[in-house]
């Protein structure tokens, strides 16, 4: 079968699979976890669309990496509803297969089909952190991405460092972004980098304290907040303190 027939057979599917569990006990309305507005706000639980993810990848789990990857671009493509949540956890899947080159791809989705602060998160912690734990000397592309005009790129600078951070790699990585990112001036930025510290903190604690006292002054306090939350009381009741 060609790849576009495997695509639309799949697509097909994927949607047969939404009909048959679109059942009032299924849904969620997601606004309630999003400032901006949705378009779609009442949705499938993610439980669900994970179940339907895992049933269907089944089928097409013995192609080769790059054919995943390119049945995966289908289905961002197609525009159609949640496939972008079945596209990044397909790519998940065959984490620590990926060449170096799968970057371009993964930056093409994150700056074309990234919305919102969830899709941000879903990528850069899914398939695009898992690219960079395989080949960490990618970190000099993201770094180039805290200079973009889209805050969701920013974001991702930091978020895609979570995954690798958070084996005890990259830490002076970590901090040369929060460094770059330190006064952005939108909130879910500062919660991106503030969250990247949080959980490099839970190797480096030590580190990650003395980093946040030396700037404590102007780091936005969202920011400083995410980035204590895991610390003892005494150090977060230090770094909080004026």
């Amino acid at each position: 079968m060609g790849t576009l027939k495997i695509s639309a057979s799949i697509i097909s599917r994927l949607h047969q699979e939404i009909a048959r569990n679109d059942k009032p006990e299924n849904r969620i309305n997601y606004q309630q976890f999003f400032k901006e507005k949705l378009k779609e706000p009442v949705g499938l639980k993610a439980p669900v669309l994970r179940k339907i993810s895992n049933n269907v990848f089944k089928e097409i789990k013995s192609l080769s990496p790059k054919e995943i990857l390119d049945l995966c671009d289908d289905l961002l493509a197609s525009g159609r509803r949640y496939m972008r949540f079945f596209a990044f956890e397909w790519a998940l899947k065959i984490k620590g297969r990926y060449t170096k080159g799968d970057f371009k791809r993964f930056e093409r989705w994150l700056k074309d089909y990234v919305e919102g602060w969830g899709s941000c998160d879903h990528l850069c912690c899914g398939p695009l952190g898992h690219l960079i734990l395989q080949f960490p000397e990618l970190v000099k592309k993201t770094k180039l991405w805290t200079r973009s005009k889209n805050q969701w790129v920013r974001r991702a600078s930091a978020v895609s460092l979570i995954v690798p951070v958070r084996k005890g790699l990259l830490l002076s990585e970590v901090f040369a972004t929060a460094d770059k990112l330190m006064m952005d001036s939108e909130d879910l930025v500062q919660k991106g980098y503030g969250w990247m510290l949080k959980e490099a903190s839970n190797t480096f604690r030590q580190d990650v304290f003395v980093y946040v006292m030396k700037h404590k002054a102007r780091m936005p306090r969202t920011a400083l907040r995410y980035a204590i939350e895991k610390m003892p009381v005494d150090l977060r009741k230090r770094a909080m303190a004026k």
